[in-house]
């Protein structure tokens, strides 16, 4: 009997620690019952419940504000991390048992966005209509998810993403294309040095990135990239490309439907640009995932995958 006694005591102190925990952080019993879903009389006497047991007072109460004493500050240390524990506790469970709800904050290049992401997400939200999805569409290279207050950032990469953990969605193809327009009236290129005497529709950012870098197994060429087109999206490059005003590095996904209906044709078949390209999503490390982010994950490789439909037929 005195161990079940004691026992739940200390359960009780748990959940007090928690409370006092979110007071400290909120500076407000109303605000911190706010974020826990209790009423700032049960928090107040869940603080004091705690002061009793422990003995001391953790906290200075005045009219205008709260202020932790001494004892109260080095209590807080423990709490905070009793706090954290518990928080990541409820994620574990939610991740393996919980259905998906809440806000899923998201980024995806503007593009992409528009013609691929929009109709999953749609879908997605058809299937877990908890989930309110948030996204913002930016052709910005740099993402910082923290900044942002990003859940998880869908990018296109060339290499190993630093300081955040990723999960490979898809691979990212890439082709040098033209009209056959343009083909007609200018020739096709038979080498990478050929590209020098073309008219190259150019994405800078993707310029700088080596978008005009051509792999053939073992050798590597850069191109020499002159032209009189330059736009920071791939959806006006591509309309400037099917336009036939010259030659232009696109990914399939963007070029794919031009490229099986004969709108452009793909050059250089044995020279790949942006060889090692992928979609990823990336997040930040530390946290088991929610379930929300966890679905939305597995439902776009469920819908992209290692072979996506984009490049059906290509």
């Amino acid at each position: 009997m005195t161990v079940s006694i004691r026992y739940t005591k200390r359960m009780e102190n748990l959940a007090g620690l928690v409370v006092f925990a979110r007071v400290v952080e909120e500076q407000s019993f109303s605000a911190a019952g706010r974020r826990l879903g209790m009423s700032p009389s049960v928090v107040s006497k869940q603080v004091a419940r705690l002061e009793q047991t422990l003995g001391a007072r953790l906290l200075n109460r005045t009219t205008r504000k709260l202020s932790v004493t001494e004892v109260g500050a080095a209590v807080y240390e423990h709490c905070a991390r009793i706090a954290q524990e518990a928080e990541e506790i409820d994620l574990a469970v939610a991740q393996l048992h919980g259905a998906p709800r809440g806000r899923l904050k998201l980024s995806a290049p503007a593009n992409f966005g528009m013609v691929h992401m929009a109709p999953v997400i749609a879908e997605f939200l058809q299937r877990y209509p908890e989930v309110n999805v948030e996204l913002t569409l930016s052709d910005r290279v740099a993402v910082d998810l923290a900044r942002d207050g990003l859940d998880a950032a869908i990018i296109v990469v060339h290499g190993p993403a630093q300081n955040v953990v990723a999960r490979r969605l898809a691979p990212v193809r890439w082709v040098l294309c033209a009209a056959p327009s343009y083909l007609k009236a200018r020739g096709e290129p038979q080498t990478v040095a050929d590209i020098a005497n073309h008219n190259c529709l150019v994405y800078p950012e993707l310029l700088n990135a080596g978008a005009w870098r051509f792999r053939s197994g073992d050798r590597e060429e850069a191109a020499v990239v002159r032209g009189n087109f330059r736009a920071n999206s791939s959806l006006a490059v591509r309309g400037a490309t099917v336009a036939g005003l010259g030659l232009a590095v696109l990914p399939t996904f963007i070029v794919g439907p031009d490229l099986r209906a004969g709108h452009l044709k793909a050059l250089l078949p044995g020279w790949r640009p942006f060889h090692d390209s992928a979609l990823e999503a990336i997040y930040l490390p530390g946290r088991p995932l929610p379930a929300k982010l966890t679905r939305f994950l597995d439902f776009c490789i469920e819908r992209f995958g290692p072979a996506p439909y984009w490049d059906e037929g290509v």
